[in-house]
């Protein structure tokens, strides 16, 4: 890891930072452009020594389209920087469920091809339908279904996922975020996926991505910095900010994403950050302002 970056003192955030973990949808980019600022942001943070991770949520592609998609905004990122739900799913299976090899994958093309590019035999539920609660064998079939964003989803995939946990499959979402940000406003995420597959089998799903802490301490265990040295910049109170607080780091909550300041003069507990800044100019000025 790189150089400490020595902040001006700002009420909340620690005086030291050696990382800066970022959420992507909402705080990095919407759609295919980047959020204004954020180009400059991470450039800045990098050229002052601070170790940058982008941990995102959403599982429809592997982490080295991720890489390339940051590329074309004018962002270097390495795929090791890259933490996704998915990523972080399989470090859970690996780590907790020792027995899983055959998994039935619900989302993006990513998922699968992550899986299996980690020794798993998956199978997209594009290419199971007709196995399972849609009239076909419920035999076991399966170890584990794994849920992620799927914009593809419909009648048949909630079937095959059905039937594969009703033969007693794990069920194992990769995140559980009812809506994420586009450039064309809010659309369903993962957890509505998540929530219809719960309501068919009356199981609940075991959740990686945020709000559990798994995504920021993976950043955290890779980059060698304990969680007092670092901080999240998120766009969602409910995901990043309870993970953020989960895990032991200070958070800042941005309004270009799923929070406004209405709702962010509401927060408590959990979802409640250690500062607010509109975008990522602002974040620039909360963590840079001493180097300017």
């Amino acid at each position: 890891m790189g150089r400490a970056l020595m902040i001006a003192a700002v009420k909340g955030l620690p005086p030291v930072i050696r990382l800066v973990i970022f959420d992507l949808d909402g705080v990095v980019y919407r759609g295919d452009r980047a959020i204004d600022g954020a180009v400059e942001l991470v450039a800045d943070l990098k050229s002052a020594g601070v170790g940058v991770r982008f941990a995102t949520n959403n599982s429809t592609v592997d982490r080295a389209a991720y890489v390339a998609r940051l590329g074309r905004l004018g962002i270097t990122a390495t795929r090791d920087e890259v933490v996704t739900s998915t990523s972080a799913t399989i470090q859970h299976l690996a780590r907790h469920a020792a027995d899983v090899r055959r998994v039935l994958a619900v989302g993006g093309r990513g998922i699968a091809d992550e899986l299996s590019a980690a020794g798993y035999e998956a199978v997209a539920a594009a290419d199971a339908v007709g196995e399972g609660y849609d009239g076909g064998s419920l035999d076991r079939r399966y170890d584990a279904v794994v849920v992620g964003l799927d914009t593809a989803f419909d009648y048949r995939r909630l079937a095959a996922a059905i039937g594969a946990i009703l033969a007693g499959a794990r069920f194992i979402a990769t995140n559980a975020d009812h809506l994420y940000p586009t450039a064309e406003g809010f659309l369903p995420g993962a957890g509505t996926m998540v929530a219809a597959i719960a309501a068919g089998t009356g199981v609940e799903p075991e959740v990686i991505g945020k709000p559990q802490p798994a995504m920021f301490l993976s950043a955290l265990e890779a980059s060698g910095v304990a969680p007092q040295e670092a901080v999240v910049v998120g766009d969602n109170p409910d995901a990043d900010m309870v993970a953020a607080h989960r895990a032991g780091i200070r958070s800042i909550l941005v309004l270009t994403g799923v929070a406004d300041a209405r709702l962010a003069g509401t927060l408590a507990g959990e979802r409640r950050p250690d500062a607010v800044a509109a975008g990522p100019a602002e974040v620039q000025r909360l963590l840079l302002g001493s180097l300017s």
